[in-house]
């Protein structure tokens, strides 16, 4: 096979793929569930199961469909106690007792002026259409034939026995009389960041034992509209004595069924450690039980209602006539910033302990918290390469230099491998000569133009390969360094320069405005017209593909001429609609690799002709046939 037809298979093959990965990564979004499944009227009634639970199970966060009528309607009069932190505004309702409405101080919904903050938490039957239900209850489940009425559920109403607001070191403590002999209280306190500590406590007043197990539980009910790519996981994240789980929220359905819970069910005996929670690309909530207690970490789903729910159940605990018992969980419930899950984790690593980091006794220490993150496959190069963004963006000040510097760190130290690549590559076009007399040599004899070639490449020393291992090693570090680009928090609204006032989000100028010359807007993104409203950034991202290019001669076979021509631009289309970070990084990996390319080839003796490449395409696009 000549180089010719070899180039022309392999752009065919990497068009192929490029297709196949933009619709894995970006599938059509799916349809929105049934109203009607997602309304609270419309949830199942839960297993009878609770007059004679055993240890580890618990009931569903919604009751059935006459009490959760009730219990919308209860929701939206019910009184309300306030939270109020430097990072979290919201307030938990005295029905249930539930915390459901929890939005994020630091962080707003988009860059119009007045917008409202990001809504983490939602109450049942809320006034606003856009917040799906999502919200954490705690409570406690009968045993050992314990009356299931005299345990507080998602209709009880709580009393505010203590605290008028909940604000850091303000707690608040709840209060319910069942009036057979017992007094259920919970105490809950914030921190100043996003982790709720909830303590529930029984007095057993009455002369006889009784027996309860205490549970958490968060429910959502339907999963975010957000768009959802393969790189990315969303949806279920747990900890089970140090093993991670993820599972995403299309594959919760699918679960097997319990019948006992009512639902697709998975649950795990955790005996040392862990949490269980929802996460999102850029929130989480979380279940966490003290370290060392015993749990069932369960998923479950509702399905005639669309709620999923992440459970911690711990074990059944014996109150004895006249005695007092407690339990102490913790909720996290914000944003996925390192810095702050870091600190919660408490167990600094040796990098840590190198730069002079130590571990406070004193403090929360959640074991593998940082885990929670979505560090990928190759996360033993996303977490360095995170922690040395994270670094830079407090050394800059700015995460756009921030991307640039590390961008031109990370190809420094790459740069023997691509220098090994360029240098092939030179010595190839060294041989292009020889090669050519040697084609006109064999004509149609394919085997005696291969045992040339080898015998030129030995003559030579050149291995034709030697030049792709070396991009192949590459590409766990720069699909690493993407990871962290995409996931990271800091790019949330950060702003670069000018006009780029958020990473995370695409280009806003446009090319069909004029870059904002012309008196409209441009197309909102979802637009079948977004595609083409090409920014700035999307062009320098494919005018810098297109002259890599240049740096050599366009194929001689027309069908390789056109392909090879449409590449850059169909990537600059592609990739237009891709968070403006990602477009800068991809930016400036291509200016670096273009001068990496031009000075070691120049150094060679084969400086490449890019302005001549340049005019022998437009020279062949004018005389061609029309």
């Amino acid at each position: 096979m000549d180089d010719q037809n070899r180039n022309l298979i392999l752009a065919t093959v990497l068009s192929f793929l490029v297709i196949l990965v933009w619709y894995t990564l970006f599938p059509p979004p799916a349809p929105a569930p049934d109203a009607a499944q997602d309304a609270a009227g419309q949830v199942q009634a839960p297993a009878p199961q609770a007059a004679t639970a055993q240890p580890g199970q618990a009931p569903q966060a919604v009751p059935g469909t006459e009490a959760a009528q009730a219990t919308a309607a209860g929701l939206a009069t019910a009184p309300r106690v306030p939270i109020d932190t430097p990072r979290l505004e919201g307030s938990l309702s005295l029905l249930g007792g539930r915390i459901d409405d929890l939005s994020l101080k630091d962080y707003k919904v988009s860059l119009d002026p007045g917008a409202p903050d990001v809504r983490l938490l939602a109450p049942v039957g809320g006034t606003d259409p856009k917040a799906k239900p999502y919200y954490a209850v705690y409570g406690w489940l009968p045993a050992g034939g314990f009356d299931p009425a005299a345990v507080p559920d998602a209709r009880t109403l709580w009393q505010l026995e203590s605290g008028d607001s909940l604000a850091p070191g303000k707690p608040v403590v709840l209060a319910w009389d069942n009036g057979a002999g017992q007094v259920f209280r919970r105490t809950i306190s914030v921190d100043d960041n996003y982790l709720f500590t909830i303590t529930q406590s029984v007095e057993n007043r009455s002369g006889a034992a009784i027996r309860l197990a205490p549970y958490g539980i968060i429910a959502r009910h339907g999963i975010p509209a957000e768009r959802r790519i393969y790189v990315l996981h969303e949806g279920v994240v747990r900890l089970d004595d140090g093993k991670l789980q993820e599972v995403k929220y299309a594959d919760i359905p699918k679960m097997d069924v319990d019948p006992r819970e009512g639902g697709p069910t998975d649950s795990i005996a955790v005996q040392e450690s862990g949490w269980i929670g929802f996460t999102d690309k850029y929130w989480m909530t979380t279940l966490v039980p003290p370290t060392g207690q015993p749990f069932q970490s369960v998923v479950k789903y509702v399905p005639g209602a669309d709620i999923y729910q992440s459970e911690t159940r711990l074990p059944v605990m014996e109150i004895a006539a006249g005695a007092t018992a407690e339990t102490t969980t913790r909720l996290f419930a914000g944003a996925k910033e390192w810095e702050v899950i870091h600190r919660y984790q408490n167990d600094p690593g040796w990098l840590d302990q190198l730069l002079g980091e130590r571990r406070d006794p004193d403090a929360v220490q959640i074991p593998g918290f940082v885990e929670s993150i979505d560090w990928g496959w190759f996360y033993f190069l996303t977490k360095p390469m995170f922690r040395l963004l994270h670094w830079l963006h407090g050394a800059i000040g700015n995460m756009g230099w921030a991307i640039i510097a590390l961008t031109f760190i990370i190809k420094a130290l790459v740069f023997p491998l691509a220098r090994k690549s360029y240098v092939s590559m030179a010595k190839m076009k060294e041989l292009q000569p020889e090669m050519e007399k040697l084609k006109e040599i064999a004509g149609d004899d394919r085997q005696k133009l291969q045992q040339g070639m080898m015998e030129l490449y030995k003559k030579n020393k050149v291995n034709p390969a030697s030049g792709c291992l070396p991009i192949l090693l590459q590409i766990p570090i720069f699909f690493s360094l993407y990871k962290v680009i995409y996931v990271t928090i800091e790019l949330y609204h950060a702003p670069w320069i000018g006009w780029i006032r958020d990473l995370s989000a695409p280009d806003p100028s446009s090319i069909i405005n004029l870059f904002g010359l012309l008196p409209w807007g441009a197309p909102e993104p979802g637009s079948i017209f977004f595609i083409f409203s090409l920014g700035v950034l999307p062009i320098l991202l494919g005018i810098s593909m297109w002259l890599q290019q240049k740096l050599n001669p366009a194929p001689t076979d027309p069908t390789q001429q056109m392909i090879f021509a449409w590449m850059p631009w169909i990537f600059m289309f592609m990739l237009g609609g891709f968070a403006s970070g990602l477009v800068l990084y991809w930016i400036t990996n291509n200016v670096i690799t273009f001068i990496q390319q031009y000075t070691i080839m120049t150094m060679h003796g084969k400086r490449p002709d890019l302005f001549g490449n340049i005019r022998s395409g437009f020279q062949r696009d004018k005389s061609a046939p029309k």
